[in-house]
């Protein structure tokens, strides 16, 4: 069984992984219990090889029905790993092999692989993020849930996966016999896609639907993917009628992603909806000294803390990068940190790349500027209070991103590329006319072209 587990996992997985496992004696027959040296080892063999090794198990022991990995010491160490590879022997015509019932012991191996960095107690909390913390904390609280799902929706880098995580480390401590699965939308897809080239969907129906606490990452991966909607809208379905936990996370509000199926938006929407703002300079200053304390021996300057708080602002997973960066020159080096180091060291960083531009945050910050909902800008609403500041956007849109019509149509509420043609004609001819106009337009170019 080695051999075939170092063939599939590779040489150096293997050694690093698998080879530490030891077999646990135990009272259930068909659940085939496994020992590993550290909890995060435990993890990331539920996570990447507990079907393969319930396969590995089960050809030999067809009894096998599930495999649970545990990280206390074992007892009795069993042979089995260790025996001779057995000669293949020829299926029986028609055979089928059993499918594993979804019993808790099987489920258990599905438990997630929790980075244990992202607790509720290392999320630095400020008024761009305040509502998500709580609202993260109260769906991790015992009892029946006060709302479910919870959609979490932010930019890259700026907590969303932290707070799933850290709903997951809440709730296993106070429900530790609990199932939690966490995955990735394009995880959910990659799965669903190899049960149906299996026909063994069932299988794959059961793990998620079985979960207490079910948190899908990256929502807007599987845009588009009729066949994955579908499956995951009957997931989504199960999930709530039967009163479980679920929380998912985005880059956008459920409205705003392109190619989601208005029926799947409808359920999102009857959970709570919590979004995280980017960082203020005063949260990012706060990331930063959490992360200094992390690191006993290392000094940094308030100077060059108030520097990167400044100056990287676009999000916090970049903001500790170049923090990281910092530390490991001065290590590496041997130098002194202070501002022209870090300045030395960083360089484009600090300067600032060129901004990316996208439609979602023309959306945004055209209506903070016309005080409107971003709602309002994709709505079906024809008051000139909205579809001027529409037009400015979608001429925005057209000027500065490399979206084609139909693409800017169908951000602005699927709306046809004439339509997209029209405001921009509109806009251009209006900005020779009409001074307010044209300082709005002005306005919002400065703030997007930084």
């Amino acid at each position: 069984m080695r051999a075939n587990l170092r063939e599939s996992a590779g040489q150096r997985l293997f050694e690093q992984w698998l080879k530490p496992m030891e077999l646990v004696e135990g009272d259930d027959c068909d659940t085939v219990r496994l020992a590993v040296p550290t909890p995060f080892a435990a993890n990331w063999v539920r996570s990447h090889y507990a079907d393969r090794l319930l396969l590995e198990f089960r050809s030999q022991l067809p009894a096998v029905r599930a495999v649970a990995i545990e990280t206390r010491a074992p007892t009795v160490a069993v042979a089995l790993l260790n025996a001779p590879e057995p000669l293949p022997t020829p299926a029986a015509p028609n055979a089928q092999v059993a499918t594993p019932s979804p019993t808790s012991a099987s489920v258990a191996a599905e438990r997630p692989p929790l980075d244990p960095r992202f607790t509720f107690d290392r999320f630095v909390v400020d008024a761009s993020n305040r509502v998500a913390f709580n609202a993260a904390q109260a769906l991790a609280e015992p009892g029946a849930p006060r709302f479910s799902p919870l959609f979490l929706h932010s930019g890259t880098g700026l907590g969303k996966t932290h707070l799933m995580h850290a709903i997951g480390d809440a709730y296993l401590r106070h429900s530790p016999g609990a199932v939690v699965l966490c995955m990735s939308a394009e995880r959910f897809m990659f799965d669903f896609v190899s049960a149906m080239r299996a026909r063994d969907t069932y299988a794959f129906k059961m793990r998620l639907r079985g979960a207490d606490l079910l948190l899908i990452d990256d929502l807007q991966f599987i845009a588009g993917k009729d066949a994955t909607q579908e499956e995951f809208f009957h997931t989504v379905n199960e999930v709530m009628a039967a009163g479980k936990r679920l929380v998912i996370s985005a880059d956008r509000c459920p409205q705003a992603l392109d190619g989601v199926e208005a029926r799947l938006i409808s359920r999102m929407g009857m959970g709570l909806i919590a979004d995280i703002k980017p960082p203020e300079p005063a949260l990012r200053r706060a990331v930063l000294e959490r992360r200094l304390n992390d690191l006993p021996g290392v000094t940094m300057p308030a100077s060059v803390l108030d520097l990167l708080a400044d100056r990287i602002g676009s999000s916090i997973r970049e903001l500790e990068g170049a923090f990281n960066r910092v530390v490991a020159y001065a290590q590496l080096t041997g130098e002194r940190v202070d501002v022209d180091f870090a300045v030395a060291t960083l360089g484009d960083t600090l300067r600032g790349a060129p901004k990316r531009v996208t439609i979602d945050k023309i959306q945004k910050l055209v209506s903070q500027h016309f005080d409107l909902k971003a709602l309002d800008l994709v709505s079906a609403r024809r008051a000139r209070a909205v579809a001027r500041p529409r037009q400015i956007a979608m001429y925005l849109a057209k000027r500065l991103t490399t979206r084609s019509l139909p693409e800017i149509g169908r951000k602005f509420g699927g709306r046809d590329h004439s339509t997209v043609i029209h405001a921009v004609k509109r806009i251009e001819s209006l900005r020779d006319q009409d001074r307010e106009v044209d300082g709005a337009v002005r306005t919002l170019l400065r703030q997007l072209e930084g």
